[in-house]
């Protein structure tokens, strides 16, 4: 249970310094899930996500948190087995841009252009 906001940003209690309401929007944006913000009304709108959101958005959704943190390390174990390979790219291709090293867990050879071992 929770907002949205909550769920990009966990498990910090509210957005980093500087952080905005339009960032996290960008986030939910280059994840491809902008079209919950209406769906469930707005950042603050709150649900059982759990419940709500499908596989692959629930791994979209894990990726916008990644982008929001960008540690300089993150393990992914099939964090993409429910989302096309076209969204796949884009969100590989994003961690690339923000510098996050990956090491993943997959099944899918797709992934392997993404890691140099």
């Amino acid at each position: 249970m929770g907002n949205l906001r909550d769920q990009i940003i966990y498990p910090h209690q509210t957005p980093a310094a500087g952080v905005t309401d339009a960032d996290l929007t960008k986030l939910l944006d280059e994840v491809q899930l902008s079209y919950l913000i209406e769906r469930e009304g707005g950042l603050d709108g709150t649900n059982d996500w759990n419940e709500i959101l499908s596989g692959g958005e629930k791994q979209r959704i894990a990726m916008a948190r990644l982008f929001y943190h960008k540690p300089e390390f993150a393990i992914l174990d099939e964090c993409t087995s429910a989302i096309s390979l076209d969204v796949e790219h884009i969100l590989y291709s994003k961690a690339r841009e923000l510098g996050v090293t990956l090491f993943t867990i997959s099944h899918r050879a797709s992934l392997f252009k993404f890691h140099e071992y």
